[in-house]
């Protein structure tokens, strides 16, 4: 498997193979922390584009000083956060002192929701805990998704958010504290996959971004994108 080192060696050189490749391995993990920002599918599709165009217009500037996906993850908060504050329902993400408790939609009981087909009972398990972290205020939602859905450890969630490491640790520990007011603790192990963005949805937007990025290049450097 190629380091991202050499993807971003190629992808610089016109590759867009390598360009592909990028998209498809970090497309899960930058959709869901764009949705925890903008908490709606086509939003967080329309950040990532945007993300991803920009990003790539600017791979000269990627130094290797953090991770590639670090990297491209502070582009898309950036993006997401952007997004927001232009819509004018953003919720600042210093903003924690003033954040009391959510108002959480009632959630229904679910022990006694027994479903014999498990592939059902999963798809409803998600449907709630994507519900359940919708209602998270935004500070702790993103950090929320990072950690606990996308599961990168405490260093690397608040190098992408330009955060302390206590304050993620913070923000975690009150988003699980709201989390459990809405949820049974066996609905934890569902957790890693809400939001998916996987094919065919993934496959569609991966040659949807390319077409969009080649179509936007310059004339000069087309062959050497095909290669």
């Amino acid at each position: 498997m190629l380091v991202d080192a050499e993807l971003v060696r190629l992808a610089r050189g016109g590759s867009v193979s390598a360009l592909r490749l990028i998209v498809r391995r970090y497309n899960q993990r930058l959709y869901r922390v764009a949705r925890a920002i903008v908490r709606d599918d086509t939003e967080a599709e329309d950040v990532l584009q945007e993300a991803y165009l920009s990003a790539f217009c600017k791979l000269t500037q990627f130094r290797a000083d953090a991770s590639l996906a670090t990297w491209l993850t502070r582009i898309v908060v950036n993006k997401a956060i952007d997004r927001r504050e232009r819509a004018d329902i953003m919720l600042p993400l210093a903003a924690l002192d003033d954040i009391e408790r959510p108002d959480v939609a009632a959630m229904p009981d679910l022990a006694s929701a027994a479903d014999p087909e498990m592939t059902a009972a999963r798809s409803q398990i998600r449907a709630l805990l994507e519900h359940a972290i919708d209602n998270l205020p935004e500070p702790f939602r993103v950090v929320f998704v990072m950690r606990m859905v996308e599961q990168l450890d405490t260093k690397e969630t608040a190098c992408s958010l330009g955060l302390r490491e206590e304050t993620v640790k913070t923000r975690l520990h009150r988003a699980k504290a709201l989390m459990r007011e809405q949820l049974h603790t066996t609905l934890a192990s569902a957790l890693t996959d809400t939001f998916p963005f996987q094919d065919p949805r993934c496959a569609a937007f991966t040659d949807a971004l390319l077409t969009r990025f080649i179509e936007g290049s310059e004339p000069t450097n087309r062959s050497r994108q095909h290669r």
